[in-house]
């Protein structure tokens, strides 16, 4: 068995089909023994619903903790209040606490009043003074698109982690050595909380373009040159997403990090073979 720890990502099925990967990809990568699991949460708290209720199924085929994420822009504390309460109830104490996304047709000053969290420093306060909860935050190796620089950024990470964070995941990346230039900077800045790598297998690297767009994270030249003239989400290209997955986290395991959280996108091989290549062994259930 591998001494690297792992843990998965999954997200709320919005049809009968996304609900048939879902929990055909939940149980197959259960089995390789995660640290613990999470489910997203939508803009605004669209798929909250979606979210409990997807954590509720899963404990019921698990004891494996279990994660919810949850952003507080656009919803009011005792909204959020509420919702702690009813994860708590249902077994979930650990929280993945980020801003969160606008709802379509708004703006950040629709949010500004006393019943709003102004920053997430706040609401992990708030967190921490509600229950006994773990919180993990997020953080970007390149930047997050709204912040104005990488130091400001970091700063904003300090101060997540000082309202009482005791983990932090990042965002995906395919250079490794963004991952180990951003500790350095983080450790320089302060940051002594645990940073695990958030790794993202390539299941369709069009849609891959598009969202790394959107978020800043960089695809390197290399891995476009990898897709080139295969087809978008074809057994070949599996084949290169599996095999790239592999090197990234055999290289940073060999570098002395000791968790790697994998954003599944709800489907089970590529991690399953990584989990795998690093020596961890499925388990019948």
């Amino acid at each position: 068995m591998s001494q690297t720890t792992i843990s998965y990502e999954f997200f709320p099925p919005k049809n009968d089909a996304m609900a048939e990967s879902l929990w055909e990809a939940v149980p197959a990568l259960m089995a390789y023994g995660p640290k613990y699991m999470t489910c997203t949460y939508g803009a605004g708290g669209s798929t909250k619903g979606g979210t409990l209720e997807t954590l509720q199924k899963m404990r019921t085929m698990t004891d494996i903790p279990l994660a919810a994420h949850l952003s507080f822009l656009s919803t009011t504390k005792a909204d959020l209040d509420e919702y702690l309460g009813k994860l708590w109830d249902n077994g979930v104490h650990h929280i993945v606490a980020l801003r969160g996304d606008l709802p379509k047709g708004t703006s950040f000053d629709d949010f500004l009043g006393d019943e709003y969290y102004a920053y997430t420093y706040d609401f992990i306060e708030a967190i921490k003074e509600k229950n006994d909860f773990k919180v993990t935050v997020g953080a970007y190796p390149e930047k997050h698109p709204d912040a104005p620089t990488l130091d400001a950024d970091i700063e904003h990470l300090r101060k997540k982690c000082h309202a009482g964070a005791d983990a932090i995941t990042t965002q995906y990346f395919f250079d490794n050595d963004v991952y180990f230039d951003f500790v350095e900077q983080c450790e320089k800045a302060g940051i002594t909380t645990p940073m695990q790598p958030g790794l993202m297998p390539i299941h369709d690297f069009e849609n891959l373009k598009r969202f790394s767009a959107r978020c800043d994270a960089t695809i390197p030249q290399w891995l476009h040159e990898k897709f080139e003239g295969l087809e978008n989400g074809g057994e070949d290209a599996q084949k290169v997403a599996t095999d790239i997955l592999i090197l990234q986290a055999e290289d940073l395991v060999s570098k002395g990090v000791s968790h790697l959280h994998f954003y599944s996108m709800n489907k089970a091989p590529i991690t399953s073979e990584v989990c795998e290549a690093l020596g961890h062994k499925a388990e019948a259930a």
